[in-house]
């Protein structure tokens, strides 16, 4: 699939300029700490590139990737701050093979507390430029 190749891409350049050519125009994030799922491309945008910038550094890395019909989950760790962080990312694909729902789940909670904190304070700077 295309869209999973791209995705790698992005994710070893670490190149959040390039998500549009993956997501939807109406794709939807589900966060693994906001309540409600984040509508449309520019704001799953602004959610993903924080994630770039909180999550992708030299210990990201997906350990396993299983791809099914129009899914794909595919599991993360890495460390931050010392913390070892274990997560999934789920994503839906539509009919043009454009990322459609991209759901993120983290643990341990140590962990999930701490990329709250810290993608709150991402996306509030990301907010302001």
């Amino acid at each position: 699939m295309q869209t999973l190749e791209t995705w790698h891409e992005i994710i070893e350049h670490g190149d959040p300029g390039r998500l549009d050519e993956v997501l939807a125009e109406d794709c939807v994030f589900v966060s693994p700490v906001v309540h409600t799922p984040q509508v449309g491309r520019e704001l799953t945008t602004l959610y993903l590139t924080g994630a770039f910038h909180v999550l992708i550094n030299d210990s990201f890395r997906y350990v396993k990737e299983v791809v099914s019909g129009d899914h794909a989950v595919l599991e993360f760790v890495c460390e931050v701050d010392g913390i070892q962080i274990n997560g999934v990312d789920i994503m839906t694909f539509d009919a043009q093979g454009r990322i459609a729902e991209f759901k993120v789940m983290v643990r341990p909670l140590k962990a999930m507390n701490m990329l709250h904190a810290k993608m709150h304070a991402m996306l509030e700077e990301l907010a302001a430029v």
